[in-house]
């Protein structure tokens, strides 16, 4: 393993496109599962200039049922839908939260879909399987307080913070779609010095130019320098702030926007490897999305248990069967001396809590059948902060248990 290198990774804001799309995606998640916390929900969003379309399947007794929609759950949803692009703050030409044209065709989930997920009836042996076959990785790294890659993690808080400004005022220029990059020189494995900034922020009229550009540009550069931890930048870093010029035209009138199109973003900033499957828009049962989480929260549990300074994990199923397929740790050879990957597997599968890792084990110890889904939409499905019922993937509470496992 290389101990010196250069790295990158970039994120996305809450008004890109694709964003856009997994936010509302994951509103309609949140919806569902507030009415019925069994519900079962697939839903891709498409944003394009003026015009929002959902697809896909549910089953939420409470809002549809029979093949049709319960009186006003279709107009729930339409409101949802809206509200969350209000709150996203597009009110442009292009786009605008009022004025877009909106598409439902979400139906009914297939009842053979349904047959492998459900658990069996009274007096049968059948548990809960999981949604779909796959695979899945968790990881975790002692390179920031978030235990997560530091390439990704302060690309996310950069656009948190420009879009924190944006809507208090702080940064009224700006606008919702955003980009940013961070490049990383690594030595000894520990992130160092920056060595390149990207970001790209659409903006209001005439700031691609003369002295509206300068007060952009150098509000990037406050924000960025106040981000990134101290020394990190240096006079040889290299920035590239909005590039190719003017970014007026932006958000879904400047680029469709789909679920699920921002997987590496959403995890580990190319860090780690992913199992290909997204998150939003999915309920709980998915292991897409379940067993993504859970692996984050064993690897992130083991980094700050000290057991190890990085972490991978894999989760693999099949669908409709409960059990897991495999199950693979691998610490970099970062390992705590005298902790094993294999002794770390073992003691992940003596963890009673853990319900055997199966869809249902999963969800009942993390309590995932919660509308907690919107938030992890933009700036990352990891490395945030467990608080209440949110990300509860994140917290460290098996930090003693693993302990004990491994004796």
């Amino acid at each position: 393993m290389r101990s010196s290198y250069i790295f990158t990774s970039e994120s996305v804001s809450e008004g890109h496109p694709d964003k856009v799309s997994d936010q509302i995606s994951d509103a309609i998640v949140d919806l569902m599962l507030s009415k019925d916390p069994e519900s079962r929900v697939a839903c891709e969003t498409l944003t394009t200039t003026q015009r929002v379309v959902l697809a896909g399947e549910i089953r939420c007794t409470p809002m549809y049922d029979n093949g049709e929609w319960k009186p006003g759950a279709a107009e729930e949803i339409e409101q949802v839908v809206r509200d969350t692009v209000k709150e996203i703050g597009y009110e442009q030409t292009g786009f605008h939260w009022q004025t877009f044209t909106f598409e439902n065709h979400l139906h009914g989930q297939s009842s053979e879909i349904a047959q492998g997920v459900d658990a069996g009836t009274d007096g049968s042996n059948k548990d809960e399987g999981a949604g779909d076959q796959g695979i899945m990785f968790g990881y975790a790294c002692n390179e920031t307080p978030d235990l997560m890659p530091a390439t990704l993690d302060y690309s996310h808080k950069i656009l948190q913070r420009l879009a924190d400004d944006r809507k208090s005022g702080t940064a009224p220029f700006l606008e919702p779609d955003a980009k940013s990059q961070v490049t990383l020189r690594y030595e000894n494995g520990k992130p160092v010095k920056a060595m390149a900034i990207v970001v790209s922020t659409q903006h209001a009229k005439g700031y691609h130019e003369g002295t509206k550009e300068a007060e952009l540009k150098a509000y990037v550069k406050q924000v960025v320098g106040e981000i990134l931890p101290a020394g990190w930048l240096t006079a040889d870093t290299e920035w590239h702030i909005n590039p190719t010029g003017a970014f007026e035209i932006g958000g879904p009138d400047g680029d469709a926007g789909l679920t699920g199109r921002k997987i590496i973003v959403d995890t580990y900033g190319g860090a780690a490897p992913h199992g290909g499957g997204a998150f939003s828009g999915k309920d709980p049962t998915k292991v897409d999305r379940s067993a993504a989480y859970i692996t984050r929260y064993l690897a992130k549990n083991i980094v700050a248990a000290g057991l190890a300074r990085r972490c991978t994990i894999q989760l693999s199923y099949a669908i409709g069967v409960s059990k897991p397929l495999s199950l693979y740790v691998d610490t970099h050879g970062t390992s705590a001396e005298g902790v094993s990957d294999e002794a770390l597997e073992d003691a992940i599968r003596g963890i009673d809590k853990l319900g055997g890792l199966t869809p249902r084990g999963i969800r009942m110890h993390l309590g995932l059948n919660k509308p907690i889904y919107r938030k992890s939409a933009a700036y990352g499905h990891f490395g945030r902060q467990a608080a209440g019922e949110s990300f509860p993937w994140e917290r460290t509470d098996l930090v003693e248990d693993l302990k004990a496992a491994l004796g």
